[in-house]
């Protein structure tokens, strides 16, 4: 069974930074694609970035260079340094294990103006 589990989410002022995280248990992560979906209130959930197992990423064009993706294989955990933050980035950041349904409970990341 694959569990997610995200953390780092909170409230920061606009121009700060937060950096997600996302544990993943119970499948064989290292070779695993990664993203970071997030979801605003009544919105679509939209992907914001991706990491393939071999360590290729892909933004979606309103985080590109304000927001990076790694990821640790030996802890098993997917990253989201997240700079420069608008309050248009306020969302609930989910991590996911690409092409499943496997998805983390979602991170609060509120920025105020």
């Amino acid at each position: 069974q694959v569990q997610l589990v995200e953390s780092g989410g909170g409230l920061v002022q606009a121009g700060g930074s937060l950096r997600l995280s996302c544990v993943a248990s119970g499948g064989i992560f290292s070779i695993a694609t990664m993203n970071w979906y997030r979801q605003a209130a009544g919105k679509q959930r939209e992907l914001v970035a991706a990491i393939s197992g071999g360590g290729g990423t892909n933004y979606a064009a309103s985080v590109k260079g304000r927001f990076t993706i790694s990821r640790d294989n030996a802890k098993n955990t997917v990253y989201l340094q997240m700079n420069s933050l608008k309050p248009e980035d306020t969302a609930v950041y989910y991590c996911h294990l690409g092409l499943t349904n496997y998805w983390g409970q979602g991170t609060q990341v509120t920025v105020s103006s």
